[in-house]
């Protein structure tokens, strides 16, 4: 994963400063180890933390369009962009990195704010068009990657997590409505957050900044009873190839990576089905991880083995003991906000045991 943050003041004359960014930008170095990048043009300005897995040489953000007027960060991955690349390059746009995020610059300047009906992907991005003076900001379908942002009197502020807009001054103030929230779900759904001042970006959705006037968009939606209730019953033999062709497909096109990449193991229906679909598009060997515990009714590696063995993976697996002293401190810096779902522990050790082995998972 990467991390992206930046800023906007509503006064034209006012100028975004780079240490203002560096300390946004230093909150994410965990989310991008690899590289860090800025750009700043007077009341604006993006920061880029990378993890680079795509075009490790020439992928640098932030990236431009040819005349430098349309500028992107973008934190996830465009699983598209070859065909998107062919179709833009036949339509005159001139490329210099090989990278998925240049893709969506070309793509903005040839369809305007609807580029993102065209990106098949997982992500966050930020898009300034300085001939227009407007920022834009979206976030895929499912809400895979997190944005937040907070619309202040003054100005908006935009990033990957909530600790880096709390650098920008943010008043830290809870937001009750969310606590409450909270207490019946055991999470915030978006676009509430603990903080008052702070916003998710939700899902499917678009946010349009110009003139100090922020605009609020859902491009995506899934489909309503109406639209599903034309299907017939004979109809069914059909629809369950058709959901394993798209899974099949969903699970080949993440495999692009110039990293090292595995999958994480449980021995359950869906983890399992993944490797199964693997095996069909990969023919290298495959990392598989598993975390297990000392107490037999939590722990699922043997049925994580018995998975492995079936699909020849290069297995891997982990025996831990959760001390809640230290790892309850990381996940709630990491997680910014109340989540009270016990998987985020054994899911953050597999994390921190695999990275050892892959940069992709």
């Amino acid at each position: 994963m990467c991390g992206i943050a930046g800023k906007l003041y509503f006064d034209r004359t006012r100028a975004v400063g780079l240490q203002d960014l560096g300390a946004m930008c230093g909150q994410l170095v965990h989310r991008g180890p690899d590289d860090e990048g800025y750009y700043r043009d007077g009341p604006v300005g993006l920061a880029m933390r990378r993890l680079a897995i795509i075009d490790l040489d020439t992928g640098r953000q932030p990236i431009p369009n040819e005349n430098r007027t349309v500028w992107v960060v973008l934190n996830g991955e465009i699983y598209n962009f070859h065909e998107l690349r062919e179709r833009l390059s036949a339509k005159g746009h001139q490329f210099v990195t090989r990278t998925d995020t240049e893709v969506v610059v070309h793509l903005y300047e040839e369809e305007g704010e609807g580029f993102v009906h065209r990106l098949n992907g997982m992500f966050a991005l930020a898009l300034w068009d300085s001939s227009r003076h407007t920022l834009l900001l979206a976030r895929d379908r499912l809400g895979v990657k997190p944005l937040y942002y907070a619309h202040l009197a003054d100005r908006l502020v935009f990033a990957s997590e909530p600790k880096a807009l709390l650098r920008d001054g943010i008043d830290r103030r809870l937001d009750l409505q969310a606590l409450h929230h909270y207490l019946s779900l055991t999470y915030i759904p978006a676009p509430l957050t603990i903080f008052e001042a702070i916003r998710k970006l939700e899902a499917g959705h678009l946010l349009i900044c110009r003139d100090g006037v922020v605009t609020l968009r859902r491009y995506w939606d899934l489909p309503t009873d109406d639209e599903l209730s034309g299907l017939l019953p004979g109809q069914v033999p059909n629809l369950r190839e058709e959901l394993l062709a798209l899974l099949q497909d969903a699970v080949r096109i993440r495999l692009v990576s110039d990293v090292p990449l595995g999958v994480f193991l449980s021995g359950g229906v869906d983890s399992s089905s993944v490797v199964a679909l693997m095996r069909r598009a990969a023919s290298g060997r495959i990392k598989t991880f598993s975390v297990g515990f000392p107490e037999a009714s939590f722990n699922e590696l043997p049925h994580a083995r018995r998975v492995a063995r079936r699909y020849g993976t290069d297995h891997y697996e982990f025996i831990v003991a959760p001390d809640p002293e230290e790892v309850l401190p990381i996940l709630a810096y990491h997680l910014d906000e109340p989540f009270a779902d016990s998987s985020a522990i054994p899911t953050y050790y597999v994390s921190r045991m695999s990275r050892a082995q892959v940069t992709v998972a």
